[in-house]
């Protein structure tokens, strides 16, 4: 895990004690179900105890594999298949049937709009879509119907109140496809900066291996128990808890949605040993009154990441939880994260780094004006190479090309620095996303769609620091008409008709004219700067509904 920390170049080579997992997601799973038949493979943390579904892995495999059967008298392997439905069983025995059947998984929020699922689906030439009924009180399957009517390529929609009779259709008759660890798995949209969302196509090989090393690192022991209240669309819960879980042979506790006060009952009923918790989470458990009521000695530590955790709140989880504390860094297009803090750095360390990369991840800092690498303490660029990167962008060649180098590296787009020890710091971004509540937002897309009402003449989305959230989304909008400028209220209501919740600005900013460069371009750090000064003052509205994080 470790090579000699005397660095002079911000070039970390990759280190390799042990070989790769050569494995499938099926491999790993019926791996598990041979060793460990008998052992939980998933709870369902809900609040009524004796409500609780458990699958042993045995049982799991079965149903997943008799699912995957039923899939296939729709689907033929390779076909892409969307997933839009909330954190339950369903979501993760429908993702594993998926996979069996050799079919592309697109995960989808099922906080998103009618308009952002239909682009996506429609990208990814999706030939089936698996829906809940509803999530959160919204009515997925009117938009599901409504998707059927306007997608081409989409031939099938399968409730998850279908699984019972698709696993019917599915008899013994029906084989399943033979993988290949590099075989595309999943592709996970993220938004790019120029605001047309990006497919990234992520294979077993990275996925695996990826959460396993970094469950691992966060001392996950095998046969563990995880809880996860992160949502399974995201690589945080579908893969690094999920996958990292059960490639430790472990028990994988599902929450449908963070709740304090169950997130606390279930570490002492179930016996929970980690979790993956941001910020927010973390403030929420210490801050709440079941926390000294609740035997939390199981915990064994915290993983956290997409925001910067202060020391104090590291040293006060440590000492609440008596656990230890990792801190993890990667992106969407490595398969997850590749630098985690260990867990005997200090609180320093764990708030001011993200840590050293982990086995067989090559990461250097690179200078944006030179593209060699950087002397160590020198900001420039992350770039990273290794098995686990993805295959490419979908159906997009020119954006593949620009993120990934002839010979193999990553361009993550994030600026940052190493040091003589091989610590990794973040200091800012090229593609200036936005993270709220563990959440990667792109200020180009919600800025497209400010650019639509009619009363905008330009507009820039801007992230502002925020003590819960680690960031919000802040939008300086300029009026057509300086005397009637469109209020708040209104481009709220603007964004919130196109634009999922976390997306929606709720900072408002009404300003006659921007800071710009020479060239014409909005010069975004000067904008908060000036926030920061007190120069920009956030017109006095108060969001009519709120959100979580998710």
């Amino acid at each position: 895990m470790s090579v000699s920390r005397h660095f002079t170049e911000s070039h970390y080579p990759a280190v390799d004690p042990r070989p790769v997992l050569q494995m499938t997601v099926p491999d790993l799973m019926r791996n598990m179900a041979r060793d460990f038949p008998d052992r939980l493979a998933l709870v369902e943390g809900i609040a009524d105890p004796k409500a609780r579904r458990r699958w042993t892995y045995k049982e799991l495999i079965a149903e997943v594999e008799t699912l995957a059967r039923g899939l296939l008298t729709h689907f033929q392997p390779g076909d892409k298949v969307g997933l839009l439905a909330p954190e339950t069983p369903e979501w993760v025995i429908f993702q594993h049937a998926l996979c069996f059947a050799g079919l592309v998984i697109v995960p989808f929020n099922p906080a998103y709009t009618e308009r952002e699922i239909d682009y996506i689906l429609k990208n990814a030439g999706a030939k089936g879509l698996i829906y809940a009924e509803s999530s959160r009180g919204k009515d997925l399957r009117a938009i599901v119907s409504e998707l059927a009517t306007k997608v081409d390529t989409l031939k099938t929609t399968i409730c998850t109140t279908e699984l019972e009779a698709v696993k019917a259709a599915g008899h013994a008759g029906i084989e399943l496809p033979e993988l290949n660890p590099n075989d595309m798995m999943q592709i996970q949209y993220t938004s790019g900066t120029t605001g047309v969302p990006k497919g990234a196509c992520l294979h077993h090989l990275g996925v695996i291996n990826n959460a396993y090393k970094i469950v691992e690192r966060a001392n996950f022991p095998i046969g563990g128990v995880w809880i996860n209240a992160m949502p399974l669309f995201h690589i945080g819960g579908g893969i690094v808890s999920e996958i990292g879980t059960f490639s430790r042979g472990g028990t994988f506790v599902l929450m449908q949605s963070f709740d304090p006060a169950l997130f606390l009952e279930l570490i002492e009923a179930e016996k929970v040993n980690n979790s993956l918790i941001v910020p927010t989470m973390i403030l929420a458990l210490l801050g709440h009154p079941d926390l000294s009521k609740r035997d939390v000695s199981s915990f064994n530590s915290i993983l956290s990441g997409a925001a910067t955790v202060p020391a104090a709140l590291v040293e006060r989880s440590k000492k609440a939880f008596g656990c230890q504390f990792c801190i993890m860094y990667g992106m969407t297009e490595s398969n997850g994260p590749y630098i985690e803090t260990l867990p005997t750095d200090s609180a320093e360390l764990q708030s001011e780094t993200i840590g050293i990369p982990t086995d067989h991840a090559e990461v250097r800092v690179v200078d944006i004006e030179t593209l060699k690498t950087a002397p160590v303490n020198t900001v420039g660029e992350f770039w990273v190479r290794g098995y686990f990167i993805m295959t490419g962008y979908y159906g997009q060649a020119e954006a593949s090309a620009a993120t990934i180098t002839p010979d193999g590296w990553l361009r993550t787009g994030d600026l940052g620095t190493m040091d003589e020890n091989g610590y990794f710091r973040i200091t800012g971004r090229l593609k200036e996303m936005i993270i709220r509540g563990g959440m990667n937002l792109y200020p180009k897309e919600i800025e497209e769609i400010l650019f639509t009402h009619p009363g905008v003449s330009q507009a820039a989305v801007i992230g502002l620091t925020n003590e819960t959230w680690g960031e919000t989304v802040a939008a300086v909008v300029q009026s057509k008409d300086p005397k009637n400028p469109p209020t708040p209220d209104e481009l709220y209501q603007h964004c919130r008709a196109n634009l999922s919740p976390q997306k929606t600005p709720e900072t408002w900013f009404i300003v006659e004219q921007f800071p710009l460069t020479a060239t014409g371009k909005i010069q975004k750090n000067v904008l908060r700067k000036m926030y920061d000064d007190g120069l920009l003052t956030p017109s006095d509205w108060v969001r009519p509904t709120r959100h979580s994080a998710i």
